[in-house]
């Protein structure tokens, strides 16, 4: 059963951590509740640990380190710094160094560090346990060059302890004494870790599973604004795989991104400046490239029954069918003229952008309505 484990390679000191304080977690925050109750003072400091330490990693860490979606100032980098080193998510230097390469190889088993391809299981927590690759940073060369990232990897296990974990045990303390540190220590300190961390991890494996692909389906990045809800927008992945310098992952304006609003907010405010994001026009023809691709897929899939006789003549059916293929080549214009227009560089009306996505989501509903209605031929 363990004869294929590498233990000559497993990460002994960032497993025990992983495990232990996930049994802490699990068994200590439900013991202290039974005894000392929940007081609304340790639910307070449990939200806003989690969401400075996940915003240390949401807006730190991943936007701005990995991905330079935007300039920040001092202020901003440091906090970033400092409350991405209380989610114990290693630091921002090798943090970054990571998710480089698993944009530049995504799902290639050998060079994606936690390559979905491997296994959920894999993607999600698995690959912390060992130390498979060297971790050469030599794509990170441009972080180096900045002292604040390089003081945060030499001190981010430091940082982590006296600010993630030994201020949150003190402010417990100072409140109710023995039994307020002890409620500060899990709720503003190991439980919130916990959660933290397998939210970040869940992006790595739940978004490359499960979800919808409306940008691109070459990858398996998928879109969850069920993980968007718990990790500040990060779970619009199919839009971050596709265009992963904007500083947006949310790019809808209804969309769940709580990230987004802080940095846009911070450009008002004068604190980080040159925010990155896609041409609408980009994002659009994305969308409906995309589109077109899944109704000429299903198009081909529908001849290849027909040849082989696996689909009987009905009316409905082809009627439907007629009608996707028209919707498809109606598609396909928006889609030239909008390029069209993109490539010489002239403006596209919201209105003309509008109307293209409408034709795309026609398109959708048609497909469905195709689907619904092969049993019937079969």
């Amino acid at each position: 059963m363990f004869r294929n484990i590498p233990f000559n390679r497993v990460n002994w000191f960032t497993s025990s951590f992983l495990i232990i304080t996930f049994f802490v977690a699990l068994i200590g925050t439900p013991l202290y509740i039974i005894n000392f109750g929940l007081d609304p003072f340790f639910i307070v400091m449990f939200l806003l640990y989690f969401a400075a330490s996940a915003m240390g990693i949401t807006m730190g860490y991943h936007r701005l380190f990995a991905h330079r979606a935007f300039k920040a100032s001092v202020p901003v980098r440091l906090t970033t710094l400092i409350f991405g080193a209380c989610a114990f998510e290693d630091s921002a230097l090798d943090w970054a160094s990571d998710h480089r390469n698993h944009h530049k190889h995504t799902d290639h088993e050998e060079d994606d560090p936690y390559a979905i391809s491997k296994g959920f299981l894999w993607a999600h927590i698995g690959w912390i346990f060992f130390k498979l690759y060297p971790r050469e940073l030599n794509n990170v060369s441009d972080l180096r060059k900045d002292k604040l990232v390089m003081w945060q990897h030499k001190y981010h296990y430091i940082i982590g302890i006296v600010v993630g974990i030994l201020l949150p045990t003190l402010l417990g303390y100072w409140y109710a004494g023995p039994g307020g540190a002890w409620g500060g220590f899990l709720f503003g300190g190991i439980t919130r870790v916990v959660l933290v961390q397998h939210c970040t991890f869940l992006i790595n494996s739940l978004c490359h599973t499960m979800g919808r692909q409306p940008y691109c389906s070459q990858g398996s990045a998928r879109d969850s604004f069920l993980m968007a809800i718990f990790t500040f927008g990060e779970g619009y992945h199919n839009y971050h795989h596709t265009f992963q310098h904007d500083y947006r992952n949310g790019v809808k304006p209804w969309q769940w991104d709580p990230t987004k609003w802080a940095i846009w907010t911070l450009s008002k405010l004068g604190l980080v400046e040159d925010l990155r994001q896609v041409a609408p026009e980009k994002i659009v023809l994305a969308e409906l490239r995309e589109t077109r691709r899944k109704a000429e897929e299903r198009l081909r899939l529908i001849d290849e029954k027909k040849a082989q006789g696996d689909l009987r003549d009905c009316p409905v059916l082809e009627s439907a069918i007629d009608h996707l293929r028209s919707l498809v080549h109606s598609l396909q214009e928006c889609y030239d003229d909008i390029e069209e227009s993109f490539s010489k560089r002239l403006s596209v009306s919201r209105y003309v952008l509008e109307r293209s996505r409408l034709n795309a989501s026609q398109v959708l509903k048609q497909l469905i309505a195709v689907d619904n209605l092969q049993p019937m031929a079969a």
